[in-house]
């Protein structure tokens, strides 16, 4: 039987197939090849400037196209079928160099829509700390808003699980789209993690410090502790740091890094002793 659609929508169609499909292949290529490169962005705690761990941020070193920054992998990833095998072949890499780490600095993972939405998500992760003799109770996986979406219960389930194993969790981007305040409600969180846009403006704005002010007051009444992103000027950390945020990262103190030049960091330039916030 003939296809109903038009030709030039069976083209198009067949063009995606194609791209999906080269994309696909690039991607296993730059797992074999070891293109997938993981930087470190330190964290800080606000109250007295001391190392707490760092975020991985993965970047893809492309061959032909150049770097390609994380969102636009995971983006690259998910089109192909391939977000949960990018999100877990990072992961390994990252527990992997954190596994040297000086006590107690922690490691932030990312952790995307599909990976919450398999079936085996936490058991694999969890079979991955263990591989790499990383404590668990030093991990923080940091989740988007959108990545909770589809399924809150479910996703609540997985991430139960991974709390009881001491595992922290972080809402990641708040306030960079919608607020779902159910979240808060469902999900066993330790930290709320700001987006940069809401303290862009807190030094310059009153209604932008009113509004961090009220998520920090927010935050302590669930028990969650927050987190600043994106500070880059000293009257930023002043203000989060009145206003009751426990940590912060930002090219303030630090830019991205990779695993060499993060351990030399928190070995010589971080200052302070690491805290456990």
């Amino acid at each position: 039987m003939k296809s109903m659609l038009p030709i030039r929508e069976r083209r198009t169609s067949a063009d995606r197939r194609k791209n999906d499909e080269t994309i696909a292949a690039e991607l296993a290529a730059a797992f074999a090849e070891g293109q997938i490169e993981v930087l470190y962005q330190p964290q800080f705690a606000c109250e007295d400037g001391s190392l707490v761990g760092a975020e991985a941020l993965a970047r893809w070193n492309h061959p032909a196209r150049g770097q390609i920054g994380a969102e636009a992998m995971f983006s690259l990833a998910a089109r192909a079928g391939m977000s949960e095998r990018l999100t877990r072949h990072v992961a390994a890499r990252a527990l992997d160099d954190a596994a040297g780490w000086r006590a107690p600095l922690r490691l932030s993972l990312n952790v995307t829509a599909a990976d919450i939405a398999a079936p085996d998500f936490a058991d694999a992760l969890t079979a991955i700390v263990g591989q790499a003799s990383f404590p668990p109770d030093r991990l923080t996986l940091e989740l988007t808003e959108h990545a909770l979406v589809r399924d809150i219960e479910g996703s609540a389930r997985q991430l139960a699980r991974l709390a009881a194993d001491g595992m922290r969790l972080a809402l990641d981007d708040f306030g960079a789209g919608f607020c779902n305040f159910r979240y808060l409600k469902v999900l066993p969180l330790h930290y709320l993690k700001l987006d940069r846009s809401m303290v862009e403006g807190i030094v310059t704005d009153p209604r932008d410090l009113a509004i961090l002010r009220a998520i920090v007051a927010l935050a302590g009444a669930l028990d969650i502790a927050v987190i600043a992103e994106g500070i880059e000027r000293e009257a930023q950390l002043a203000a989060v740091r009145a206003e009751g945020c426990v940590l912060y990262q930002g090219f303030l103190r630090a830019r991205p890094m990779d695993a060499g030049a993060f351990a030399a960091f928190a070995r010589d330039g971080a200052g302070g002793a690491p805290g456990d916030a």
